[in-house]
């Protein structure tokens, strides 16, 4: 290791996804189930208002916390559901943005963030960035959240839980009961809970449920990306206590300084957008994946997000997916997202032409040995 380089890193490897993104870029023409991002256009109402805003000019720095039309449009949003007296938002350079502000806000180093298993890998990255411990809670078979294991998990050390749903990489949506349980959990033992809601919009049966429902102290992430499509806008945002929401706006000033500013004003346009048709079209892939898989997968059937997660029929998971590129197919081995590698994990936001070849691969590759 260089000698200049900070011990810190050393708590974090490169991205597994990342390296699937790169063997990507080598191969021909691949069934890429790999990439866990929208694939369909931004709306032609949120790019005129980026457009429109670039050329008028808005090209300078944003106030830190964000511009005044799109904060006090959010607040709003935020206020209608949740009712809290204190709580305030915070416009962030992204969801990944507002989970490092956070984590640098609250967690000292030795301290410990619970996250369950498996998990979306920048938790774990981040807690180590930090100086934390991440403590990870089992969630197999079923990814269901087991408030015993939980209530097991918590030290006098335990400084944040971390709650994800819909889940990355599984699909499943927590449910009610299961909300309720780590939200009283973390206020009886006086631990921040954090949920990031990215994926609230793609929920297939019903609206999942936000711990802040529960637990005002909730800390609440979430964005534009993935609902609108815009990745690589590097717009997210998060809410909370306000004390928790000004100490995170201090790290910004000093860090990303603000969410790019002509994008927030598209934000604002794309608050009013009915993305139904989009999240209907990732309905009907969620269910191809379904059907196409169940005569040779195990697998939870996913209530939201777009990924799904099967046990491999064979092998591990990194030796299955090692064995998918021989088909020209591109998965996500399970050990990129948790302590075991029995599982791979398939996005599904691709045309369903392409999510129909994948389908096929997967069918050929279980039925091989």
């Amino acid at each position: 290791m260089h000698p200049w380089i900070a011990q810190r890193t050393k708590s974090v490897d490169s991205s597994g996804i990342r390296k699937v993104f790169d063997l990507a870029a080598a191969m021909t023409d691949p069934i890429n189930l790999s990439i866990g991002q929208p694939d369909f256009d931004v709306p032609d109402p949120v790019k005129d208002a980026a457009i429109e805003a670039i050329r008028s000019g808005k090209n300078g720095y944003a106030m830190t916390q964000g511009i005044p039309p799109l904060r006090e449009k959010l607040q709003a949003r935020v206020d209608a559901e949740l009712g809290h007296a204190d709580r305030r938002l915070l416009v962030t350079s992204g969801t990944s943005g507002a989970l490092s502000l956070l984590m640098l806000t609250l967690v000292d180093p030795g301290d410990e963030v619970i996250v369950f298993d498996p998990y979306f890998v920048m938790y774990k990255a981040l807690s180590g960035m930090v100086g934390g411990k991440c403590v990870l809670v089992d969630t197999y078979p079923d990814f269901r959240i087991d408030p015993d294991r939980l209530a097991a998990a918590i030290t006098p050390r335990t400084k944040m839980i971390v709650i994800n749903s819909p889940a990355n990489p599984t699909g499943v949506v927590t449910t009610e009961e299961e909300v309720q349980a780590v939200a009283e959990l973390a206020e009886r033992n006086n631990i921040a809970i954090v949920s990031d809601e990215i994926y609230r919009e793609f929920c297939y049966e019903g609206q999942p449920i936000s711990p802040a429902r529960f637990n005002p102290q909730t800390i609440v992430i979430d964005g534009f990306s993935k609902t609108s499509g815009v990745t690589g806008w590097r717009l997210g945002f998060a809410h909370g206590p306000s004390e928790v929401i000004e100490k995170m706006t201090m790290l910004q000033q000093f860090t990303y300084v603000c969410a790019p500013h002509p994008l927030q004003w598209a934000a604002v346009a794309a608050m009013d957008v009915d993305m139904s048709d989009e999240v209907a079209g990732y309905r009907r892939r969620r269910d191809m994946i379904v059907a196409g898989l169940a005569d040779d997968y195990e697998f939870v059937q996913p209530s939201g997000a777009f990924y799904a997660f099967p046990r491999v029929p064979w092998g591990t998971g990194t030796e299955f997916a090692t064995e998918a590129v021989k088909h020209n197919l591109l998965i996500i081995p399970g050990n990129v997202f948790s302590r075991s590698d029995t599982h791979f994990r398939i996005s599904y936001s691709v045309d369903e032409a392409t999510l129909a070849r994948g389908i096929e691969a997967l069918q050929k590759l279980a039925r091989s040995r």
